[in-house]
């Protein structure tokens, strides 16, 4: 099975939401992507999970920091999910930011918003499995989130 396009393209069928993921460094400086590999897994404990690609260039951050930050996107911030997917521009200059407790920070506006400590790291192929002990959250239950569906923002 070597046809990554058709598989890619068969992936695509399954409508996602789309989120933020962000970490900070020691120095405080801020790093973040996007991304629609994000799921929830435990109550009790809570628990989530996103899978980077292992090339994401936050990744040693959030290694390293041993926190991220999720922020689930509304349907109103299309905009900074394509600067977050964008290389080699200042990526927190779209949105509202607020800051955790931990120093991620969290995009205000966002259906919901999740401060986790790293609790796990899990190889999975091309990719990481990172399981998230969440240390807060927040939601606003009227606002529609943004998805992804078939390569495009739907």
């Amino acid at each position: 099975m070597n046809d990554h396009r058709a598989l890619r393209d068969a992936f695509g069928c399954f409508a996602t939401g789309v989120t933020i993921i962000t970490s900070v460094d020691a120095a405080g400086a801020h790093v973040g992507f996007t991304a629609n590999s994000f799921t929830s897994v435990s109550l009790d404990p809570p628990l989530l999970l996103v899978c980077p690609g292992k090339h994401a260039s936050s990744l040693p951050i959030i290694r390293k920091s041993g926190v991220f930050g999720v922020s689930v996107l509304s349907d109103a911030q299309r905009a900074v999910a394509e600067r977050f997917a964008a290389r080699g521009v200042d990526r927190f200059t779209e949105g509202e930011w607020v800051e955790a407790e931990s120093g991620v920070l969290l995009l205000e506006g966002a259906c919901a918003n999740f401060a986790c400590s790293l609790e796990q790291e899990i190889e999975g192929g091309d990719h990481l499995v990172l399981l998230g002990r969440i240390q807060s959250f927040r939601s606003a239950d009227t606002r529609d989130p943004l998805m992804y569906l078939r390569g495009r923002y739907a």
